[in-house]
């Protein structure tokens, strides 16, 4: 048995190697392995497990290094689901005790797994999300049949309205898409991640041709916004944001329905609507409306000093929250690039 540590920016045909697996997305790609690394200085320890010349399983997991937060492997920060890519169906043990020791040698606090674990009787899971898959392998006509009413009506809404729409691959559509993103955070009242990581998608993958900008506008001022992911047959819809002083013409809807057809059109299979916190019952509710499939996303965290698996809580929503609202967008701005590089 042979076990390697990789980087998927060093390995030569990296995506070529993870799309033998069904299961590979965007998220397993080296292009979002370059955005994290580049913009947190993240060290990439991708694990490759193989017998002989044969390939038993594909582990991302990036090391994340902080006096804050401590140091811990994590696979991958900043991504809702970024499951080990398993060969084997017996691979699982083995992908497990490579990270045990992989954390033991780099002295991690803890490990963790984001999705595809199917094994309730190794350990229970630390965090549960849900997440929303839409089937694109239809009719356009098809899938706009499968969205709620209310999807339907705020569609036709906004296709009446002066709203414009424009996909584009340049900076300057994701130097507007962040203005709107800053926005957005603190009505959520979350701090928005520094512009160098935005900056670091468009070269890393807008420029590169896996991903594009969907702005939408009322006369030349940008109103909302969309960025998607794309790899292999899948895509991702990843960030959304918009100005709510326009929201009454349903912007946010007609967007995700323009960036659908494109992906359809396209001969995307399926798009992945990411990860959705158990306590938002608004945001299942919208991404159901699409006529999506809905499961249950797990994480794992093993703590290496206990040996133990943690059992966590969802961290999206607490007082937190309260704080970053309130500030202004400069100082969200500030905290925002204070604070990621310590977070996951």
């Amino acid at each position: 048995m042979n076990i390697t540590i990789l980087n998927p920016l060093l390995t030569k045909d990296w995506d070529k190697l993870i799309l033998q697996h069904p299961e590979a997305t965007f998220f397993h790609s080296s292009a979002w392995a370059d955005v994290l690394s580049k913009t947190y200085q993240h060290e990439p320890q991708y694990i490759g497990c193989f017998r002989k010349n044969e390939l038993l399983a594909l582990v991302p997991m990036m090391e994340i290094q902080s006096r804050f937060t401590g140091c811990r492997g994590v696979g991958l920060p900043f991504t809702d689901r970024c499951a080990p890519l398993l060969f084997h169906n017996d691979a699982f043990e083995l992908v497990l005790h490579s990270l045990s020791d992989l954390a033991r040698k780099r002295s991690w606090k803890h490990f963790e797994l984001r999705g595809g674990i199917h094994e309730p009787s190794i350990a229970a899971p630390s965090v549960r999300f849900y997440e929303h898959i839409l089937d694109l392998r239809k009719s356009s006509g098809g899938l706009f049949s499968n969205f709620s009413s209310a999807n339907r009506r705020a569609i036709r809404k906004a296709e009446r309205s002066e709203i414009r729409l424009e996909t584009s691959d340049s900076p300057e559509a994701i130097r507007k898409y962040y203005q709107l993103h800053v926005r957005t955070r603190k009505r959520h009242g979350l701090p928005p991640q520094p512009f160098s990581f935005f900056d670091n998608i468009q070269k890393s993958v807008i420029e590169t041709g896996m991903g594009f900008v969907t702005l939408a506008y009322i006369g030349v001022v940008p109103i909302a916004g969309a960025v998607f992911f794309h790899f292999g047959r899948s895509a991702i819809y990843k960030f959304g944001a918009s100005d709510e002083n326009f929201h009454e013409h349903r912007v946010n809807n007609l967007l995700m329905w323009k960036g659908i057809e494109a992906l359809r059109n396209n001969g995307f299979e399926q798009l992945y609507f990411g990860r959705t916190s158990w306590n938002n019952p608004g945001l299942r509710k919208y991404k159901l409306g699409w006529g999506t499939e809905e499961k249950t996303l797990t994480y794992l965290k093993f703590n290496t000093l206990t040996k133990k698996w943690e059992e966590g809580r969802d961290r999206t929503t607490g007082f937190h929250n309260v704080i970053f609202s309130k500030l202004p967008p400069l100082l969200n701005c500030l905290a925002g690039a204070m604070i990621y590089p310590h977070l996951d």
